[in-house]
């Protein structure tokens, strides 16, 4: 049987790999599992971000619940950390947002969250994916004549805003003036309220958003026009979200960007000073760069390494207990506020850091050194990430090519689960070492599957 869940819910191009007719088949699907696993009716709420495809796929998967006899509460254009904070709020069954954060607009998604606003597990996106398949025979046999109903779910954006600003409340955050850049995705909705409550001197680009532009050349993926902005505009910092709003990146008042690895080093000794890192632990992924690694190691902090994804990183946090965790890409975890990334949040955080340590954002920054590091994206299909997966020859090229590099250098390469291609990351402390290196790599890889 073919896979619909990656790491983080059904992703696709509209029209291709994504249909109005998959969406419908997810609404009944999701409907029939869970109201099995609940073992009473469903209420799920739903949002969307920007991309023209929303509304469309919305009411495909709407249908299709509705069908199978949930209520569905539509609270239209919000973040994906407000639905995972939202639904366990109006105690909710699930929670569904439909994005494809930070890729392109042709692409989208649908991502599905339990009552407690954690990411399906396993076990039910199977069941879900044996129902849309056919593979389910009781499924293909349900005829219900029980409807659900389509309602506005008006309070979604003012509740999940007051909360996000309770997070920091009682700091007065006057005397820092700060850029935000909204990638013309979800926080379009959200970040203008949030820091006016918080009456932070803001200003805000890329919140025109028009169904295509967004995350395009803006927000966290596509920094750099507006590192520039930063600078030359004199901002004590600048914070950037993607389309959905769970991931932040950061520029410095020097133009300088400021990745997730270097935001969770600056988290992780704040709240070590505060006595607040539970057990002196970060999580983080193995893609993370060794310079945290050493930053780590020189602060007497204590990390937890685990796959790729925010998922993985939760799910340490959630069995230990960790505080904090998260991704260089900007999806970072405050377990105490979130069971997902929140992009908003993660800035209220990082402003609140850089008030308190009456430093620049550049001198704070400067914690952890960064190791020069090569990422190299080849495009895949399904079938060549399997040949990747099933080639014992590229897992020796790269051992050996480890080795060549030396000890302070390694080598890391990934299928995307969200995107159609494979990456390589490369990193050590010779920058003309790496490129060579990563080239070299990206060359034998593309030889064996296929490319």
């Amino acid at each position: 049987m073919s896979k619909l869940f990656g790491t983080d819910g059904v992703r696709g191009i509209v029209g291709e790999d994504l249909t109005v007719e998959l969406a419908l088949k997810l609404g009944k699907a999701t409907a029939y599992v869970l109201k099995k696993y609940y073992n009473k009716p469903l209420n799920i709420i739903i949002g969307r971000d920007t991309r023209i495809s929303g509304f469309m796929l919305e009411s495909a998967f709407v249908a299709g619940a509705c069908s199978f006899g949930a209520n569905c509460n539509l609270a239209g254009v919000v973040p994906t950390p407000a639905i995972s904070y939202l639904v366990s709020k109006y105690k909710f069954e699930a929670g569904v947002i439909i994005s494809a954060s930070h890729n392109p607009s042709k692409f989208n998604g649908i991502k599905i969250f339990n009552r407690f606003g954690f990411k399906l597990s396993d076990e039910l996106e199977r069941k879900i994916e044996e129902c849309v398949f056919g593979k389910n025979k009781d499924f293909l046999k349900e005829n219900s004549f029980c409807f659900g109903g389509s309602f506005c779910c008006n309070n979604a954006l003012k509740d999940y805003v007051d909360y996000v600003v309770s997070t920091v409340k009682n700091i007065d955050f006057s005397g820092i003036r700060v850029a935000v850049d909204c990638a013309n995705g979800s926080a379009f909705k959200t970040a203008r309220e949030i820091f006016k409550k918080l009456k932070i001197d803001a200003d805000f680009f890329n919140v025109s958003p028009d169904g295509i532009n967004i995350n395009e050349d803006c927000g966290s993926t596509h920094i750099e026009n507006f590192a520039k902005e930063v600078k030359n505009g004199e901002y004590d910092l600048g914070v950037a979200f993607d389309g959905d709003a769970d991931r932040c990146l950061a520029v410095d008042e020097t133009g300088n960007v400021i990745d997730g690895d270097q935001l969770i080093a600056i988290f992780a000794r704040c709240m070590k000073d505060d006595g607040l890192l539970k057990n002196n632990t970060v999580v983080v992924t193995v893609m993370s760069n060794l310079g945290f690694f050493h930053f780590a190691k020189s602060n007497g902090i204590n990390l937890e390494v685990t796959q790729v994804g925010d998922r993985c990183v939760l799910e340490s946090m959630v069995a230990n207990g960790y505080k904090i965790g998260g991704e260089q890409s900007g999806h970072i975890i405050f377990k105490d506020y979130s069971n997902t990334g929140d992009g908003q949040l993660t800035a209220l955080q990082l402003i609140k850091c850089l008030k308190n340590s009456k430093k620049s954002f550049s001198s704070l920054a400067s914690l952890m050194v960064k190791f020069p590091q090569i990422l190299v994206n080849i495009k895949a299909t399904n079938e060549q990430k399997q040949k990747y997966y099933n080639n014992k020859d590229i897992e020796e090229y790269i051992n050996q090519k480890e080795k060549t590099l030396g000890k302070e250098s390694r080598i890391v390469v990934r299928c995307s689960g969200t995107e159609p291609i494979i990456r390589i990351m490369i990193e050590g402390p010779n920058k003309e070492l790496i490129e060579k290196a990563s080239k070299e790599v990206a060359n034998r890889i593309t030889q064996l599957v296929g490319v």
